[in-house]
């Protein structure tokens, strides 16, 4: 969970990932961190579970604002931009979260050295890439 202080400074506000979960109990962890954090949306990757990620979620909660992304560049790619929002301080972890700094730590262009899912690092890539890198620089022309 990441939002934006009035700066333009990113926070990461929490660390919400579950593991070992069934669909109906991550999409009840998604929704109730969208309702305690009063999120303006969730951000779900659709690249393994398609239109069902939605589907579970929307299920359980219908007005549910979800945006769908779909990876089409390796996880280390992906990741690169986010490391410079991190090396230029634009981005601060509101508390220590464990878990994912050691994954951010582990990761490399090979993965993380164990082997497994840097799942809590590529959720924080998919948040801070839509709160910071989506649409940056993209021209736009304001009316008179």
């Amino acid at each position: 969970m990441a939002g934006i202080e009035a700066t333009g400074r990113a926070v990461v506000l929490a660390d919400v990932s579950v593991a070992n979960a069934s669909p109906a109990e991550w999409g009840n962890a998604v929704v109730r961190a969208f309702r305690r954090f009063q999120a303006d949306r969730v951000v779900a990757e659709v690249n393994q579970g398609g239109d069902m990620v939605a589907a579970i979620l929307r299920s359980i909660d219908q007005n549910l604002p979800v945006t769908n992304v779909r990876a089409t560049r390796g996880k280390y790619l992906r990741a690169e931009p986010v490391a410079a929002l991190y090396e230029q301080g634009r981005v601060a972890h509101a508390a220590a979260f464990a878990a994912l700094e050691d994954q951010m730590c582990d990761f490399g262009p090979d993965g993380l050295s164990g082997g497994g899912s840097p799942d809590r690092l590529d959720a924080l890539v998919w948040a801070l890439t839509a709160l910071m890198l989506s649409g940056a620089g993209e021209p736009r022309v304001r009316g008179v």
